[in-house]
């Protein structure tokens, strides 16, 4: 069983040339990548060509990519299988504000919160994940993004909060819905903030989404690494795991800000 995000098309070329662009910026040929990910060069050189890439070949990339499985898939055009997916849609709401109570922490106590969501068990899932959307999403860079965001459990609103808390950029969280639609274009400050909070390297985003930078990205905060590390590992947990670790993380900034006093 898989999972699907409504999209529309508005002139995507194809994951083949996304794939492209990434493999000429590391300086990869198609056969060494083929290799490292265990399929023909034959097959990977038809997913470049414009072959749509099967759900094998998406999960072999990944890791011979060093990327999550689950973006590639977003980047693809591709439904989200069950396994790769959230565990839980309606954790959204705990994982934003478990993000700006985490953010506001020192980075030892930060750390204690990602080694919680780390220790907690796996539960079963209960059902298919189905983000909630309030608009389309369009099959371009600005859909893309976006979707790898729902598919880290963080809807407009958490998003918006994740960013204004870790990277310089400030955005209404409607503002997230109009890009997703394709009503705004990424610009290279936001790609890279993006990038930072998907744990994914900016040069590498922007190269993927065509967005040409206009001076070298500024490394990540500790705090936007750590809090790309908590939302990964918050995939999953159930709303009720991810609620508990939003307690414990307004608890210590509590008691940070009494230790402060």
């Amino acid at each position: 069983m898989t999972t699907a995000t409504t999209t529309t098309t508005t002139g995507h070329h194809g994951f083949g040339a996304t794939l492209g662009r990434l493999l000429d910026h590391r300086g990869l040929g198609a056969g060494d990548t083929a290799g490292r990910a265990g399929v023909t060069e034959d097959e990977f050189r038809a997913v470049l060509s414009g072959e749509t890439p099967g759900d094998a070949l998406l999960r072999r990339l990944g890791p011979a990519l060093g990327f999550h499985a689950v973006d590639l898939f977003v980047l693809a055009g591709q439904p989200v299988p069950d396994d790769l997916a959230p565990l839980d849609a309606e954790a959204a709401s705990s994982v934003t504000s478990m993000v700006t109570d985490t953010a506001r922490l020192p980075e030892a106590q930060r750390k204690e919160v990602l080694d919680l969501a780390r220790a907690l068990p796996q539960e079963e899932r209960r059902a298919a994940f189905a983000p909630k959307l309030h608009a389309p999403l369009v099959d371009a860079p600005g859909g893309w993004v976006v979707r790898m965001f729902l598919h880290r459990n963080l809807d407009w609103r958490g998003i918006a909060h994740a960013l204004a808390y870790v990277t310089p950029t400030y955005l209404s969280p409607p503002t997230y819905g109009v890009i997703g639609a394709g009503g705004k274009e990424l610009t290279p400050h936001l790609v890279t903030d993006c990038a930072a909070v998907l744990g994914i390297d900016a040069l590498e985003l922007a190269v993927m989404t065509g967005v040409v930078l206009d001076r070298p990205p500024t490394p990540p905060s500790p705090e936007a690494r750590d809090t790309a590390a908590l939302v990964w590992e918050a995939r999953r947990l159930s709303a009720g795991q991810v609620h508990h670790l939003s307690e414990a993380a307004r608890m210590l900034r509590e008691d940070h800000q009494d230790g402060e006093r």
